[in-house]
Parts: C-alpha cells; structure tokens; sequence
C-alpha cells in the first residue's frame, strides 16, 4: 500500500478515504491545524438578505466541510465540497439555501433569524492537515413601525400613574423618546426603565397630554412611532369655576339677553295698534267711543283738553245741552 504521504496519495486521494478522515476529526484535531475566525459579508446581516461567509484561502486545499456549531460534527454536516472533482455533498441540517464555492466560500440566501449562531469551517488539505476556521452570524430584524401603549387610556389628573411602552421588545435594540418634538425633560414624575423601552408619568397632569413619540434602533435599521396623545381628565378646581361652566353660564346669560331684546322689540313695534281704554259719557248720546274708531287715532287726551277745544262741533254739543230744561 501507498503511503498516504506520497505524491500520488497526495493527487488521488479516495473519496470514501477522505470521508473517514473528517469523521476521525469529529473526535481528534491534529496539532497542526489553525484557529481563523470567519468573517460575514456584509458584517451586519439583516433578515432577508443574503450573506457571504468568507475565510483565508489555504494552500493546496482538498476538500471543504461546513458544520453548524462550535465544533466538527457529522450530526451538525451542513454539507461538502471537494475541489478536485467539484463534487458537493449535503449534510442533515443542509436548508437548501446554501451555495458552497470552490475557494470554500457558503453563501446563505434570505436569511433568517434562525441562522443566527456559530459555524465551523473544517478545510482538508491534500496532504491530510487540517485548518479549522469558526465565526459567528448574528442576523438582525428589520424593525416594523412601533407602536406606542398605555395602560390607561384616560387617567386622572394628579390621582392616576401612566406607563407608555414602545412597540414589542426585540433583542439588540435601543429606544429613544420625544415629547411635543422634543428630547424628555428632566423631571422627578417621568422615569424610563432599563431598557428605555417603557416611559413611566408619575401623577399626571393636563401638561402632560403630549403628543408622544419613540424611536426603536437596531444596527441593521431605525424606525418611529406614529405621535400618541394622552387623555387626561382633570377636575374643576375648588375655587374657581371650571372652563365648562363659565361657558354654560356666559351661553345663559346671552341667550336671557337675546329673549329680553326681542321682546321689548315687540313691545315698541306694537304699542300704537293695542286698543284703547273706553270712557263713558262722553259723545251726543253719552255712549263709549273708542280711539280706534276715529278717522285720526291719537292717543287719548284728559277730559279738560276736550273742553277747552275750540272745535265748534263739541262747544255746541255742550251749550245745546246747557239751554235744554228740566
């Protein structure tokens, strides 16, 4: 048999051969073989997109094997490559979005949040050394828009606690908040927890109705909420009217004033047409006469304006009935 070091050995080593190399691997590494890390291209992988897993090109390289994991394990094969005869063979945890290159270069197209971990490299030169190189992928979502909760949707002024949270938690993400447009001020009622995630208003005031806006960051994207504005209820203070009521009572009023201008309207638009006050005795027979039956209606004149009257109709009544006897 030919020694596994000779040059022929080294040109046409058997398949099966090499395949019972890498499960011996799985349990011993020789000494000679090298820690390189693995590097991610682009470095920060988003959800969706798809990623390059790049390491150093060796000299005279035999074959390549991808595992999932820290460590070479056949269990974890994500599949191989053996450059001599372009052969690839898929391991159990192969996805079918994976591509292996002949420099040993694996691309994974549309990734997930899933693919996020370790991964090892194990390259098989011809000569049977081995170079074992680890990295590791993380995969970042893309945020959707956040939305902003609270847990009461009308608090009390003064009386009640509200706690605003920015959209659902996501790992490897910072929040930011603004109020009317600008950075929270400093202030003993508003408290943010840890994570900045959750904006706590201690006692509520009607200052505080907002608008709201938070800001949630990953190192693959930014995204804001729409502006959110709180209800609050405030009481009418004790020694004051509140705004309600002075407006009901200025509405009364106005509209008092209003019915009272319409009816003195009707009153002077209608005084000449109301009839007059009947007075007996008065005319030949000594019957009633009314001002509305005369040809001119004047308003009516006391007893001694008529007999001072130079009408010649009235001193005639008033002789004639003088000359009259018992």
């Amino acid at each position: 048999m030919e020694s596994p070091t000779s040059p022929a050995s080294r040109r046409h080593v058997p398949w099966s051969r090499l395949l019972l190399a890498v499960s011996l691997l799985t349990f011993w590494t020789p000494p000679t073989t090298a820690q390189v890390t693995i590097e991610t291209v682009p470095r920060l992988a988003a959800e969706g997109s798809d990623v390059l897993l790049a390491h150093n090109v060796s000299e005279n390289p035999l074959a390549y094997s991808w595992h999932r994991g820290e460590s070479v394990d056949n269990t974890q094969l994500i599949a191989s490559y053996r450059v001599d005869n372009n052969a690839t063979t898929n391991g159990s945890v192969y996805s079918g979005r994976e591509t292996l290159y002949p420099n040993g270069t694996r691309l994974i197209q549309n990734v997930t949040q899933k693919d996020t971990g370790s991964y090892t490299l194990l390259v098989t030169k011809k000569d049977l050394q081995t170079e074992r190189q680890a990295g590791h992928l993380h995969v970042h979502p893309v945020l959707p828009t956040p939305v902003i909760t609270s847990n009461n949707s009308n608090p009390r002024e003064h009386e009640d606690t509200v706690v605003l949270t920015c959209g659902s938690e996501t790992q490897n993400t910072s929040y930011m908040w603004w109020i009317n447009n600008q950075s929270l001020p400093k202030s003993m009622r508003l408290k943010l927890s840890k994570d900045k995630r959750t904006l706590i208003l201690v006692a509520v005031t009607r200052n505080d109705t907002g608008p709201y806006v938070c800001e949630a960051r990953n190192p693959v994207s930014v995204s804001r909420s729409d502006p959110f504005t709180l209800d609050v209820l405030w009481q009418e203070n004790s020694r004051a009217l509140g705004v309600g009521a002075i407006t009901g009572i200025v509405i009364g009023v106005l509209l008092v004033l209003i019915l009272l201008a319409g009816l003195g309207r009707f009153i002077f638009l209608h005084r000449g047409n109301w009839p007059a006050v009947s007075t007996s005795g008065r005319g030949p027979s000594g019957s009633s006469v009314s001002q509305a039956s005369l040809p001119d209606a004047r308003p009516p004149a006391p007893i001694y304006q008529e007999l001072l009257c130079r009408d010649t109709d009235v001193y005639c009544r008033i002789s004639h009935k003088a000359d009259v006897g018992p």
